[in-house]
């Protein structure tokens, strides 16, 4: 029987994944879990990330629960030094944290930039850097960034968000140039339109007007996301870093 390549590769690697209590994040790591990670649920909303690490320990897994708010250094480095110390090694570090403020460019505010920014590019920064500091002492690792088709093709109403997605695009490319000779994969997803609390609260006729612009029809899944954070933080990958792998169903692609 042909073996999946993206199966029993993970077994006894410690992974963190940021703004994993719900979502996307929160599928990332139920599916490193069963790919044999052990899990860190960092997040700033501590009940939900108990909740999930619980149901990680479910699966037969090692798994802790940090609050953090990922535009604090203090915060991303005290993560990264209790992840350390409690589980062993890290391994995997996915960066997931994210926030939304959506408004008309001559409408946002300077506080509604700022928000977006800090936590989605200057949190990615923080954990990029803290995480790297571990990985290159073990000559090992691999760095996943969530940022979004946004950062691409730019979208209405999200100036600050396109913005800092951009920006994760760009730092993921520089980090991937600059750790590789510490043997130190840093690579990014971008999902496009996919099912999520956020989305599902959309008007209808905006949802379907999106939609009508995706050769696939439909929108894509928080395990569709996770599965391809799960291949990039896998062996069958270590030849792929500096890469932004799209997850849009086709919406980019024509």
């Amino acid at each position: 029987m042909t073996e999946n390549v993206t199966e029993q590769r993970l077994e006894g690697k410690v992974a963190v994944v940021t703004g994993s209590a719900r979502g996307i994040g929160r599928a990332i790591a139920m599916a490193l879990a069963r790919q044999g990670c052990d899990v860190v649920i960092s997040d700033i909303e501590e009940e939900l990330a108990s909740a999930t690490a619980s149901e990680v320990a479910g699966l037969g897994r090692r798994s802790l629960a940090i609050r953090c708010d990922v535009s604090s250094r203090e915060e991303v480095e005290g993560l990264v030094k209790q992840a350390v110390a409690e589980m062993g090694r890290l391994d995997l570090f996915v960066n997931n944290a994210g926030i939304t403020r959506d408004t008309l460019l001559i409408r946002m505010s300077e506080e509604q930039w700022s928000q977006v920014l800090d936590i989605n590019l200057k949190g990615t920064f923080f954990c990029c850097k803290a995480a790297a500091k571990v990985m290159m002492k073990a000559r090992s690792g691999k760095i996943v960034n969530i940022a979004s088709v946004v950062g691409r093709m730019g979208n209405v109403g999200q100036a600050n968000y396109s913005a800092s997605k951009a920006g994760v695009i760009a730092l993921t490319r520089t980090a991937a140039r600059e750790l590789a000779p510490r043997n130190i994969n840093v690579n990014a997803v971008a999902p496009g339109f996919i099912e999520t609390e956020m989305t599902q609260g959309l008007p209808e006729k905006a949802r379907q007007a999106f939609l009508e612009k995706i050769p696939l029809g439909r929108p894509g899944s928080a395990d569709e996301v996770a599965n391809v954070v799960c291949f990039l933080c896998s062996s069958a990958a270590d030849y792929i870093t500096g890469q932004c792998i799209t997850v849009d169903g086709g919406l980019t692609t024509f």
